[in-house]
């Protein structure tokens, strides 16, 4: 990276323009987060919310991509999960139906098309899940008996749905500005964002639990520190897994496999071209961090299914089965579910979400890569690569190359998904209750892939827009 260059970039006016449009957006979208739904006394349902986080993993991914907008009960409470959820299924009809296949490969003009399709899909999702989490949170607080003296009528339904429909789509407007500015995807953007918002509270909770005075306090060189000696010490192995963690996290998001092209000389007259050589680099994990976001909204939809039929009828064994499957085993619900410790449905979860980021590692590279375009274009260009033929068999050795690098990319993806559970498993076989990790790796994982992204395209525009200066500096 070019720090020093991103750091002179600023002078310039049309990126010092776009870096303030894009802080401006999130300083909005933050200030969303505060506005409560209209619907009864807000404080009522903010309790029904916090009882909704503990029992369903849906909840709590929606709360952690909506920057805490359940927790508050503001309008963005959906948040993004609509257009996240349209996406996945325009795309997997996209690749089912051959037609749409060759629109999505046709260019800008098929791309708009099918982002407009997304959009569409959105605002119907956003009114059915509105709707759905009104009811399920108004039915918690009735069945707690806090909410008896308020009845809504047909209005407050209709402004509550409308309410959080807006906010959702005012989210889906935000992201694609953000994407405008060319920095950055801005759907990730924002939900990097809502994940760093989460972290002030989380550090005060941490710094709350360990300035405890137990019955051993922290003694170092002699002196005694008003602090849980245990919890400190879990914390600083804690702070060291976290930062190796990372260090892997980067290491695997900056992986690739380059591969040489060369071009073929050409003579024109009296000039020649071409004779050189080129790279084309392949990246490890090339879907980045889609997967996990888009594995996460599809495991946990039947468990809001769940809850909406046990909601209309509590005795309804399919609402219980559902809820209980597809709720992700964590510290909040492991007493409640697995009262007798750890039972065989306690991997059916993990072993679900982990087949889905492998799959739909797989999946989303085949849409971001097209093996065949790119062998398409470098025929087209007078590239091939050194020992295979150009057109097809440069697609089936390109296609190999991304398979081989897939598979290790989704076993990886994989595996840090799973870090949550792994360090719970351990725990629970050791000390009998579940460490609760309060970032989990899917959240790292967003964080790490979507900051390294971003710069990558800030340090790319900075070397745009320094490049006479570079040029000047060189000649100097």
């Amino acid at each position: 990276m070019h720090f020093k260059n991103i750091f002179k970039s600023l002078k310039n006016k049309d990126m010092l323009k776009r870096v303030m449009v894009i802080f401006g957006i999130l300083v909005a979208y933050r200030l969303l987060a505060q506005i409560p739904v209209p619907m009864g006394d807000a404080a009522t349902f903010k309790e029904a919310v916090s009882n909704l986080l503990d029992k369903s993993d849906f909840s709590s991914f929606l709360n952690m991509i909506s920057g805490g907008g359940l927790a508050s009960f503001s309008i963005i409470l959906v948040g993004l999960s609509p257009y996240i959820t349209g996406s996945i299924v325009v795309q997997l009809i996209t690749k089912a139906v051959p037609s749409l296949e060759e629109l999505s490969n046709d260019g800008e003009v098929g791309r708009r098309k099918i982002n407009q399709w997304i959009r569409m899909l959105t605002v119907p999702l956003a009114i059915i899940q509105s709707i759905a989490y009104i009811f399920i949170l108004y039915q918690s607080t009735v069945a707690a008996n806090v909410a008896s003296d308020f009845t809504p009528t047909f209005g407050d339904w209709a402004l509550s749905v409308t309410a959080m429909t807006a906010g959702s789509v005012i989210l889906m407007w935000f992201g694609e500005l953000i994407t405008e500015q060319g920095i950055g995807n801005g759907i990730s953007t924002l939900i990097f964002a809502s994940i760093i918002s989460q972290l002030p509270s989380m550090m005060t909770s941490l710094s709350t639990r360990l300035s405890l005075i137990g019955e051993s306090n922290l003694n170092l060189f002699g002196v005694e520190f008003p602090v849980q000696a245990s919890v400190f010490w879990g914390f600083v192995v804690f702070a060291i897994i976290m930062i190796f963690v990372i260090f892997c996290l980067v290491k695997l998001n900056e992986a690739q496999r380059i591969i040489t092209i060369n071009y073929a000389k050409r003579v024109h007259g009296n000039s020649s071209y071409g004779g050189i050589k080129s790279i084309l680099p392949i990246k490890l994990i090339a879907a980045g961090v889609i997967p996990v976001i888009f594995a996460t909204a599809f495991l946990s939809l039947p468990a809001l299914v769940g809850q909406v039929i046990s909601t209309f009828d509590p005795e309804n064994t399919v609402g219980t089965t559902l809820t209980a499957v597809f709720s992700a085993p964590s510290a909040s619900n492991f007493s409640t579910l697995y009262p007798d410790g750890i039972t065989p449905m306690w991997f059916v979860y993990p072993a679900l979400y982990f087949l889905l980021v492998f799959m739909f590692t797989y999946f989303y590279t085949s849409i971001i890569f097209n093996t065949k375009e790119i062998a398409d274009n470098l025929q087209k260009q007078g590239g091939f690569i050194e020992g295979v033929r150009p057109g097809i068999s440069t697609a089936k050795y390109l296609g190999k190359v991304v398979n081989h690098l897939d598979l290790f990319g989704a076993l990886s993806l994989g595996l840090i998904a799973m870090l949550p559970f792994i360090s719970d498993f351990i725990f629970i076989m050791t000390t009998g209750s579940p460490l609760g990790l309060s970032i989990s790796g899917t959240g790292l994982l967003i964080v790490v892939t979507v900051a390294l992204e971003n710069l990558r395209s800030i340090d790319s525009r900075a070397l745009m827009v320094t490049y006479d200066d570079f040029g000047d500096e060189l000649e100097d």
